[in-house]
């Protein structure tokens, strides 16, 4: 069996990958459609709203379409897990408006988020609302075009790679794989207030991936609900931390023993929790060196 192989990815310097998508996406330009839907008749929006997904963090994962609207935003809406590396792609004239939302501190809340692109819209503005990895997981996409449409705002949705795909491939856990798991289930750690817990039950099936977003706060009680709930205490569990940039950490485990080797290692959100057999692959398929990997 050749060794594997591990790859330090250099993140391109921000200027010369700007200069290639602008190469690149000028040549396309006369043959990319500029959609989006259309504003209600007679409403009085000219601007629109084009709800981008920023994926996992390395830039060079971010899709064509959403580098060529941050390069002609007027304003952006921006969240928390936005890396810099995407940042440097924006058009530098425009606006930047920060919403972001960490962990027990909402910048600005969710209803005047919803607000705010209205309002930016209808003054005639090309908005880009980005967001971590695709919108429609986990970001609240969804909340936010329906308010779009009930105010007649004309909208494009550009999707992008959730954290689950980036930080898994990056990590070397296939989701899926059909000795291991022919199912994966992706749930959040943060819940509305007073809403029931998750559903352990189906996230503690069998011969299934689960992935947890956002769960590093309540790794322990995650790790011991799983086991409550069917799963063996000797199941594989990972964490990986700053999936897809050169700051990547992953440590893995088991259901039983990862609350406290992440403990000792310090591993602090933004991070993912992938619980399943994959997980014991990553031993031999991690490629991607990022700042250290440890079990």
């Amino acid at each position: 069996m050749p060794p594997p192989v591990s790859v330090a990815l250099e993140m391109p310097a921000a200027g010369a990958l700007r200069a290639f998508l602008d190469q690149l996406i000028g040549a396309h330009r006369g043959s990319v459609p500029d959609v989006a839907r259309p504003a209600l008749s007679g409403a009085a929006a000219t601007g629109r709203v084009a709800l981008v997904g920023a994926g996992p963090g390395d830039p060079e994962l971010l899709t064509l379409r959403a580098a060529r609207l941050l390069s002609r935003a007027d304003v952006l809406v921006l969240d928390h897990l936005v890396s810099e590396g995407v940042l440097a792609l924006v058009n530098p004239a425009a606006e930047r408006i920060y919403v972001g939302k960490e962990s027990g501190h909402h910048t600005v809340p969710q209803e005047e988020i919803n607000q705010l692109l209205v309002r930016l819209a209808r003054e005639g503005r090309q908005v880009v609302r980005l967001k971590g990895g695709d919108p429609f997981i986990f970001g609240r996409g969804g909340e936010e075009l329906e308010e779009l449409l009930a105010a007649g705002i004309p909208f494009e949705v550009v999707p992008g790679i959730t954290a689950a795909c980036g930080a898994g491939a990056y990590a070397g856990i296939p989701l899926t794989h059909r000795d291991y798991a022919q199912s994966v289930v992706f749930a959040t750690g943060h819940r509305r207030a007073g809403e029931s817990a998750l559903d352990w039950t189906a996230l503690a099936r069998p011969h299934q991936t689960a992935v947890i977003y956002m769960g590093v706060g309540m790794l322990q009680s995650h790790c011991e609900a799983m086991i409550r709930h069917g799963r063996g205490a000797d199941t594989p569990a990972a964490l990986v931390e700053n999936g897809t940039l050169p700051s990547q950490r992953v440590v893995t485990g088991t259901l039983e023993t990862l609350p406290e080797i992440a403990a000792a290692a310090g591993i602090h959100p933004p991070a993912l929790l992938i619980i399943g057999e994959v997980v014991s692959l990553a031993a031999r398929l991690a490629w991607f060196t990022g700042a250290s990997t440890t079990a």
